[in-house]
């Protein structure tokens, strides 16, 4: 299930403001809550999509690499963007947090969690700072054949947005095969559930970074979440990873 936008009157490209705000979020919501993701279909052009990818071969916008068989996370790499972040990363990062905020604090209360997160991404990332998290972390990731990512968390520190979202900048059969995003679920005292994500280029996946609430027969109960990317069987992918909270 996916979460169509809303038909544009106008002929023109809409801006990605209006692309998010003509999103489902209630519907959004509700399948976050039954499957554990949501997809945001085509919330990025082609362009947008080429243009993304484009920006790796570069190091100017980026803090950092990370070469995932040097650290044992699989294979491919991975490159965090350095502030100021490009235009439509912070762009995306800014306008996806308010109602992905009141999503995280409608599950936080379910979970008996006394967090509860700002209206605006700024007011955020104040606390992150304060809390000595400065460095940003959007980022690019670039896998070829054989290429993969074990399944793991984004935690950068004590302070952690419990939402974060995946946008595949590359065309599954034309620009690669395999490489699906996998997500899994450890259930208390069952065996974990396993969820294949399938998404196109443009398209995005709203994910939790590491729990999630679940609505069992004795009440609601929090379930422990990682996500990977199977074994690319061929060609290349890049996607884009956008987490609000920074890291130490």
């Amino acid at each position: 299930m996916t979460a169509p936008l809303r038909r544009m009157r106008s002929s023109k490209q809409p801006t990605m403001e209006q692309r998010l705000e003509a999103l489902d979020w209630e519907g959004l919501g509700s399948e976050l809550g039954m499957r554990g993701c949501a997809t945001l279909a085509s919330m990025l052009t082609p362009d947008e999509c080429a243009a993304l990818s484009s920006l790796y071969a570069s190091d100017a916008p980026f803090r950092s690499r990370v070469v995932m068989a040097r650290h044992g996370f699989g294979r491919g790499e991975y490159k965090y963007f350095a502030y100021p972040l490009p235009d439509l990363v912070a762009r995306l990062r800014s306008g996806l947090y308010p109602p992905l905020a009141a999503i995280a604090n409608r599950w936080n209360e379910a979970m008996g969690i006394d967090t509860r997160y700002p209206d605006t991404h700024a007011t955020y990332l104040a606390r992150c700072h304060q809390a000595e998290q400065l460095r940003p972390t959007p980022l690019l990731l670039q896998y070829g054949e054989g290429d993969y990512n074990c399944l793991h968390q984004d935690l950068y520190g004590d302070e952690v947005f419990p939402l974060q979202v995946a946008f595949l900048l590359s065309e599954p059969e034309r620009d690669f095969t395999g490489g699906e995003l996998v997500l899994t679920e450890q259930r208390p005292r069952m065996q974990s559930r396993a969820e294949v994500v399938p998404l196109r280029q443009g398209d995005g996946v709203i994910f939790p970074v590491h729990h999630r609430p679940v609505q069992g027969t004795r009440g609601i109960y929090r379930v422990n979440m990682r996500h990977g990317v199977s074994r690319l069987r061929s060609g290349h992918r890049h996607t884009a990873g956008i987490i609000f909270h920074d890291a130490r």
